[in-house]
């Protein structure tokens, strides 16, 4: 048996663009009812797991954003609850630590002199004789650091986060990604951060990869979306955990969606509403609308990068004082290590148990995604006790987060099936809105999917599109005051590599 509930809008996924849209929406006095398909966790990719105490963020989340209405809305949602944090990364290589961003006379220290003049030779040689066809990552990064650089602080960490041999992959997500970073304007700002000249105290808003703080809610960045899904239901509204997305359809002799959720117990409720809002993936939305046209199932073939946490609880005051740590060892799976505590010491309940989480970057339904926890915990103990960063004998327990699709991946066919799936789905429902990282299939950031959830809302107010979500991405400052911010949004979008086409 099922149920029905009726409602202004119906948002799919309660991850940080669907709580917003619900959010602001209460705020205006719609009636919402969200779906989530987790039994017990809100805010999706920024939501924070526990476990007997302990509690892990998935991928780290640093809160800042070059819009002043999104640090409101932060501020809004949960007023008491966020600390400032030092920041620390550094990245492990060769058994030893190198600041990050890189300190110039750190570097050479740690590297020595011999292979420190063999990175500045190789330096020298190819600003020389660079490659004149350059046509992938590798030859770009080449081009501008040296071979050796490029060795020992690209290649093996961008092939583990993406899964492409870099030599395979398209120079031009390396333009992109590392545009403006030369290795002069590098030594002279290790310098700098030698000396002390970068303390650069962090309001909220920056976004520089130099600050030495940044702000973060004490128990991780689910607290902000538990308390965004605390208010909808204050105001009224429902937010309804383990309810999986089955089908969709439109009556169009009414205008309303019919959007059919199944439960655990195999049970389908279902909401009549007048607009849906969705941060599902784009391509299981497109999936489940019924009738579904003859033209989505070519675009169907969306691709994701999956990601895994392995969090192990270790016996010791602390490990080390990072945030994080990038792992560039070609002897270990892992990608990247956090330490929980460093992020908020309201993390981690027990002074005398340190707890950190290996980063594992895979596809769903490959070796590591489907090795079993207690195979994944064994492989993440090793490989820790194997870079030696701890004894595998003060390893005291662990747990394993898995998170799919987190990151859209950008393949030669991906422009053509995401405007294929929005011209079937958006030009032909103006009621149907598509926001957030999974729902637009965009690699945007926390405060990006947000700022598409909140000019969503208003487009639904106004009863027409007056602002185009789409231009929402993330170089561009936009918190000017007005329409003229608000449309100017972001400017540039932020790409994920794609592999070479073949002659």
């Amino acid at each position: 048996m099922g149920s029905t509930t009726s409602a202004d809008v119906a948002v799919i996924g309660a991850g940080p663009a669907g709580l917003t849209a619900a959010y602001e929406l209460t705020k205006r006095g719609f009636s919402v009812v969200v779906i989530e398909k987790d039994p017990v966790y809100v805010g999706g990719i920024s939501r924070t797991v526990e476990h007997d105490g302990f509690h892990f963020d998935i991928g780290g989340h640093r809160f800042f954003s070059k819009s002043q209405e999104v640090v409101d809305l932060w501020n809004e949602i949960l007023p008491d609850d966020f600390i400032e944090r030092p920041r620390m990364s550094r990245i492990y290589y060769g058994g030893k630590f190198y600041s990050y961003p890189l300190r110039a006379f750190e570097a050479l220290r740690n590297l020595g002199l011999v292979t420190s003049a063999c990175c500045m030779a190789s330096y020298a040689r190819w600003k020389l004789f660079p490659k004149r066809e350059v046509r992938s990552f590798e030859d770009w990064v080449v081009n501008q650091f040296g071979h050796r650089l490029y060795s020992i602080f690209f290649k093996t960490y961008t092939e583990k986060v993406w899964g492409i041999a870099c030599d395979t992959m398209s120079a031009d997500w390396a333009a992109q990604r590392i545009k403006g970073l030369s290795l002069g304007k590098a030594v002279f700002d290790g310098v700098k951060r030698s000396l002390g000249l970068n303390r650069t105290p962090n309001n909220g808003m920056a976004a520089k990869t130099l600050l030495e703080s940044f702000r973060y809610p004490r128990k991780g960045p689910g607290m902000l979306w538990e308390a965004a899904r605390d208010k909808v239901v204050a105001g009224g509204n429902h937010v309804l955990m383990g309810h999986a997305l089955k089908a969709l359809s439109l009556h169009e002799a009414t205008g309303r969606w019919r959007v059919q959720a199944t439960r655990a117990d195999g049970s389908v409720h279902v909401i009549d509403a007048g607009h849906v809002i969705s941060s599902a993936p784009m391509r299981e939305l497109a999936g489940r609308v019924q009738p579904l046209p003859d033209t989505i199932p070519a675009a169907l073939d969306l691709r994701y990068r999956d990601f895994l946490t392995v969090a192990l609880m270790i016996r010791s005051d602390d490990l080390f004082p990072d945030n994080w740590i990038y792992i560039h060892d070609s002897r270990v799976k892992v990608g990247r290590v956090q330490n929980f505590r460093s992020w908020s010491p309201e993390m981690v309940p027990d002074a005398q148990i340190a707890c950190v989480g290996l980063e594992y970057f895979c596809f769903e339904g490959d070796g590591l995604w489907s090795s079993g926890d207690d195979d994944l915990i064994a492989l993440a103990s090793r490989e820790l006790a194997m870079l030696g960063l701890v004894d595998a004998e003060q390893i005291v327990g662990g747990a394993v987060v898995r998170q799919e699709k987190a990151y859209p991946v950008y393949d030669d066919a991906y422009r053509a099936n995401v405007a294929a799936l929005r011209e079937e789905l958006e030009a032909r429902y103006p009621t149907l809105h598509l926001v957030g990282r999974n729902g637009m299939h965009r690699y945007n950031n926390q405060d990006h999917a947000m700022m598409t959830a909140m000019l969503t809302v208003r487009n639904i107010v106004a009863g027409a599109r007056v602002y185009d979500i789409w231009n929402v991405n993330e170089d561009a400052e936009y918190h000017e005051a007005g329409t003229q911010g608000e449309r100017a949004a972001l400017a540039s979008e932020r790409l994920v590599p794609r592999r070479l086409k073949v002659a």
